[in-house]
């Protein structure tokens, strides 16, 4: 039995030097020391030895399984040893390399203008109001004395949902006026910022999807003075102090009376480019005095009071302060254009 344990040992060892993985010395482990492991197996056999015989063999079992377990204590710190190694090798960086650039968001164009321009109104006492994209006709049309023979109602200029012409995607942000003014008593002073949709064509200057700043100022005794006024100060903020703007007589339902407001193309300085369509200057927005029976129609008298409104498209108010000649770049993300502001 003793030549057992010590050949037991020598194997083990010889086993153990030639491992290679945890997973192999584990096994090792479980055969040499398990409970049905080699030496086990040799001590089941010591009933068979005589008195004298058995510490013998005890002691050299003993001392054989502390061989091993060292042995392979010593194993498991070599194959440490080595995987750090291994793994310091594999994952090394090298320093020299240059980083990696990584790119950085930023505003979108109409963003930024979107935001100095709630600034500016915020600055003169405006507040921010908000309404839904999907708008009944009786806040986007009725409400604002817009006639059912008005070609802005045709289903070739808006987009419909509903059969009955009641239900559309709302073509101005002019409904959340309409709703402010039912909800709250003068005085007022919004701001009604949010996107709408009319069926244009899409080139330089038109898209079906665009973005409108509209705002209404309702107290008593506003006059247009008042809507020039602020509509001045809004375009000097955003564009400098030397800008040109131009008042042209309109027409619009809800206003009366009504106005265009141009500014001098900054494109072409006023000499005519295919962006303000050789004209020297681009429209900018429609305005006018709240229309009597906008008044009324929300429940407020307009014997007492009255106001001012306009509305402004986002992308054209983009284009002037940038210096943008097609539309169709705000909506194209090419992050070549992007990437300058």
């Amino acid at each position: 039995m003793k030549e057992n344990l010590e050949q037991l040992r020598a194997m083990a060892l010889d086993a153990l030097n030639h491992a290679h993985s945890s997973a192999e010395l584990e096994s090792l482990r479980v055969k040499f020391l398990g409970k049905k492991g080699e030496i086990t197996a040799i001590l089941r056999q010591m009933g068979s030895l005589s008195e004298t015989e058995r510490p013998i063999i005890g002691q050299l079992a003993n001392e054989v399984r502390a061989v091993i377990e060292e042995a392979i204590a010593d194993k498991v710190r070599q194959l440490e040893a080595n995987n750090l190694s291994e793994r310091l090798i594999s994952e090394a960086l090298d320093v020299t390399i240059p980083g990696k650039e990584f790119l950085i968001g930023r505003r979108h164009p109409m963003t930024i203008v979107l935001d100095e321009a709630k600034d500016i109104f915020i600055g003169m006492g405006f507040n921010i109001a908000e309404g839904p994209e999907v708008e009944l006709s009786l806040y986007d049309f009725d409400k604002l004395n817009i006639p059912t023979t008005h070609p802005a109602r045709e289903w070739t200029d808006t987009f419909y949902i509903e059969a009955d012409e009641s239900v559309h995607l709302r073509c101005q942000t002019s409904p959340v006026q309409v709703r402010v003014m039912e909800n709250q008593k003068p005085p007022i002073r919004v701001i009604s910022p949010g996107r709408v949709y009319r069926k244009d064509e899409v080139d330089a200057s038109h898209s079906p999807m665009f973005h409108q700043i509209e705002g209404l100022v309702i107290d008593k005794g506003v006059t247009m003075a008042d809507l020039k006024g602020t509509l001045n100060l809004l375009v000097h903020k955003l564009y400098g102090d030397k800008t040109k703007t131009r008042f042209r007589p309109h027409h619009f339902p809800f206003t009366e009376p009504s106005c265009e407001v141009d500014v001098q193309c900054v494109v072409c300085g006023g000499s005519g480019c295919r962006t303000c369509k050789q004209s020297g200057w681009l429209e900018l927005l429609g305005a006018g005095v709240v229309h009597p029976k906008v008044l009324a129609g929300c429940g407020i008298d307009p014997e007492v009071y009255s106001g001012f409104a306009f509305g402004i498209g986002l992308e054209r108010m983009t284009m002037l302060r940038y210096g943008i000649d097609d539309m169709r770049l705000l909506f194209e993300n090419d992050l070549r254009f992007l990437s300058q502001f």
